[in-house]
């Protein structure tokens, strides 16, 4: 009898292999096709700044000769759609050329920068889950006091812009009382600030998803089932409710992650932090787009993989939900 069964159910995981790998290869074909078109804008947003960028690179002292070397070596002066085959070409040998402040590689400016953003990033999301605890306890009451004490604070955290909020951080925290370093990196006293920062509007958008969520989920039947039962609150809310709430929860949190890294671009710079934001500003405003578009493939390429991650995370959480539907 065994046997027979695994007999049987070998087609059946065969055809299920079959399944993945078809949606593996469809999502690797979307991923890489979201690539394309991000360093595909760069490329054209790069071409439609006002200004000629040999010159500007060069600055206003240099002569009618430097200016056309640079432009030849920069292929500028091919014509735009040999310009874009160039530079897909390169893009795929991940050669972004070199920066021409910093006298070195592009991409491993940028891939040394990274770290400092995802530790960044990383502290923010353990701070952020808070929002899944204050939603849960918003939504498993609603219309208490507490739950609209909550939503209130929700509210007001989403309300207030991510650069004031650091601001408010410094003056208080490291002007006023003193405790916390303003800037820099070295310890973990100086990612508390910009962590805390970063984090407030993901625990707000958190906390409204995940209380929506449980309020819909409380007026299920199952969920009067389990009460029936003699279920505790406590085990309903945690075995019950979260768990099926949790697939508009994870959609949110995979996609917020992914947001994340451009939130750092403003508190990196707010609180000195020397990360992968901190980068692209200065290289934006030196006009180093060599970094910018290495730091643009670098981003695009790790909300792809976020995406991915919370697709697959799917069919974990509801084995109704099936990466191919038939």
């Amino acid at each position: 009898m065994r046997t027979g069964r695994r007999e049987l159910d070998r087609p059946r995981l065969v055809r299920l292999g079959v399944h993945v790998t078809r949606y593996l290869l469809r999502a690797l074909g979307s991923g890489l096709f979201i690539i394309w078109g991000a360093v595909t804008l760069v490329f054209i947003i790069v071409r439609m700044v006002p200004g000629d960028q040999a010159t500007i690179l060069l600055g206003p002292d240099a002569t009618t000769e430097e200016v056309e070397a640079l432009r030849e070596e920069l292929g500028l002066n091919a014509p735009l759609p040999v310009q874009y085959g160039l530079y897909l070409l390169k893009v795929l040998q991940l050669d972004f050329g070199d920066s021409y402040r910093f006298g070195q590689p592009a991409l491993e400016l940028v891939m040394s920068r990274l770290p400092a953003t995802i530790e960044l990033t990383l502290a923010a999301t353990a701070i952020a889950l808070l929002g899944l605890v204050l939603g849960a306890l918003a939504g498993s009451r609603p219309g208490s006091l507490r739950d609209r004490g909550i939503s209130g604070l929700a509210l007001t955290l989403q309300a207030m812009p991510t650069f004031w909020v650091g601001i408010m951080l410094i003056l208080l925290f490291s002007l006023e009382l003193q405790l916390l370093p303003s800037s820099g990196t070295g310890s973990w006293a100086h990612l508390v600030l910009p962590a805390v920062t970063l984090a407030a509007p993901f625990i707000a958008l958190l906390t409204r998803i995940t209380r929506s969520s449980v309020v819909e989920t409380m007026s299920e039947g199952y969920v009067q089932t389990a009460r029936s039962k003699g279920l505790s609150e406590r085990r309903v809310l945690t075995g019950h409710v979260m768990r099926n709430s949790s697939i508009p929860i994870v959609t949110i949190f995979g996609l917020q992650v992914g947001a994340l890294l451009g939130g750092a671009v403003i508190v990196e710079n707010v609180f000195a932090w020397p990360g992968l934001g901190t980068l692209l500003v200065s290289a934006v405003s030196n006009r180093d787009y060599a970094i910018v578009q290495a730091g643009t493939l670098v981003a695009a390429t790790i909300v792809v993989v976020l995406n991915l991650t919370v697709d697959l995370l799917y069919a974990q959480l509801d084995p109704r939900i099936r990466l191919v539907r038939s």
